[in-house]
Order: C-alpha cells, then structure tokens, then sequence
C-alpha cells in the first residue's frame, strides 16, 4: 500500500506493509511544481520495492485549487483513478495512523492534534476515521480561542494564526520590537525576518526569559484548543502530535496543566494524553490505510 501526502512545499510518499512497517520513503521538495514532485516521491517509492498500488492521499488543504490539479495530472500514472481518489485532509490521516500503529494502537476512540507550519486534527471513532459530511471535521485551525478579531484569523483560522510556525515566529517578533531582548536575535544577527521556530525552542532550552515567555503562550492555546476537542469528541485518548511531540520537554506539562484547568475533573481523570510516535510519515501512513480500510 502506498500513502502520499501533499502539502504546498513537499511531496511525501510511503509504502507500509499490512502491519503498517514502512518498506520505503521518499520526499521531495515541490519547487514552485507539486505534481512533479508527488510524481518523483511515488517513484522513488515504487523503485525501491514499495509496490505499485494507487496512493492514498492525503493533504493539509484538500480542497485547495492545487491539490485538485496535482490530481489531474497525476491520473495517468494510475489509468485515470487518481482523478477520483478521494484527498483526505492530513490530520484525518494521521489520525487513522495513530490509532493503527502509532501512540494509540488498539484504542477506539482517539483524537488527534498537531502543529507544525500547521495545525492538524483528526477524529476516530468506534475504530473507524470520520471525515465529516463534507471531509472537513478535525479543522482545528479554525477553533476560536480569542475575543480579539483579526484579519489573519479570516485567512488561517485563530488557532492557526496563533501557534502553527508563523504564528508562533510572530509573537516573537511583537516581543522584540517591544523592546524584550532574546537570544534569538543573536542566532539571526538582529534579521527578524530569519527567526525560525527551531531557533525560538532552542532558546527556550537554554533558558532565554522572552523565549520561555512565548513558548508558555503558546502551550497556552494548545491546551485550551485541545480541551475543547476533548469537550466535544469525549475521546479515550487525546494524542499530541508535531512540535507538542518534539518538543515535549518544552510544551508537553504546561499544556497537561491547560487542559487540567479546562476539562471537569470526571473527564480528565477518564483521558489519556500521549504524544504522537509516527513524527511526519503519520499522514502518508493513514492515508495508504485508508486505501483499504475507506471512511464511512
């Protein structure tokens, strides 16, 4: 089974086994043209061994104009199905990996969370991965979380705009030009421009005040966005993925507190919370198990 997940700057393609072992990986930068990259990683894939079955796909935005043309193009290869293959959204994928071979083997009900350059979400219920009427349940980058609006929220979503990478790199850079000094602008010789959220962590670790400053924000909306998927799936297991799992040393105990202090003490001592073990092959592998175990 191959899985192949698209965002706007790589192509991820993988093969699994029927236990989900991944036989073979590749990724490809996009460079300005995603279905030639999605192309190369599917034959990278296929050369070292990984079979010839059609891709399950998945993508952060599925319904975006340049999924649907990578589409397009990529139907020849697969005597035009891949025209009608269903694009999951990413963290329905990584949800149905998760809970396949990843932090939540086993359990029936799960949700889970994410943030990167993104924030993803997936549900799984009873077993089975749900997508919603229209494929858009686990949107967690729209969750409102702050009164205050603004015009980022209307492009990316609030939560989003809040903690994903840029989010994040932002509120750094409102801190600076504040007048906070961190280490950070050190690493990247005063070019705010150039501040990564690598940069930003690391900084943390070593103890720099405005940069533990902004990673205890963002912990912040990570807990209270992950309480209300609580509230609102009753899952039994919550699982953390992207930074919340890379960097666990970091946000993993200010966002349990979070939660902690937004879910009723039933439901929390009901939870369990793990981090996510698939790192960012998850999507690709949920999407080739979803070529054989379909959504409802």
């Amino acid at each position: 089974m191959i899985g192949l997940e698209l965002d706007e700057a790589r192509a991820l393609a993988v093969a699994v086994d029927e236990r989900g072992a991944v036989l073979a990986r590749a990724q490809i930068d996009a460079g300005g043209d995603l279905a030639a990259a999605a192309g190369q990683a599917l034959d990278q894939v296929q050369a070292a061994g990984g079979g010839a079955g059609i891709a399950g796909v998945a993508a952060i935005h599925p319904e975006s104009a340049a999924i649907t043309g990578v589409m397009a193009r990529l139907a020849p290869r697969f005597g035009g199905a891949a025209a009608k293959t269903r694009v999951l959204p990413s963290g329905t994928a990584a949800a149905a990996a998760e809970a396949w071979v990843g932090a939540a083997r086993g359990v029936k009900d799960v949700v889970f969370f994410a943030v990167g350059q993104h924030t993803t979400g997936g549900l799984v219920q009873n077993g089975v991965a749900l997508a919603g009427a229209r494929g858009r349940a686990g949107s967690v980058a729209w969750l409102s979380l702050n009164p205050v609006e603004r015009e980022d929220y209307r492009k990316t979503g609030c939560l989003e705009a809040e903690v994903a990478g840029a989010g994040i790199v932002r509120r750094m850079i409102w801190r600076i030009k504040a007048g906070d000094r961190s280490r950070v602008q050190d690493a990247v010789k005063d070019d705010l421009a150039a501040i990564t959220v690598e940069q930003i962590l690391a900084a943390a670790r070593n103890n720099d005040g405005v940069s533990i400053s902004v990673v205890r924000d963002t912990a912040k909306y990570l807990g209270m966005a992950a309480a209300n998927l609580v509230v609102v799936a009753d899952p039994e297991m919550l699982v953390l993925g992207g930074i919340m799992a890379s960097a666990a040393d970091l946000l993993l105990e200010p966002i349990r507190t979070e939660i902690a202090r937004r879910l009723p003490k039933p439901m929390l001592d009901a939870l369990r919370i793990e981090t996510a073990t698939l790192g960012a092959d998850a999507a690709a592998i949920g999407a080739a198990r979803l070529v054989t175990a379909a959504l409802p």
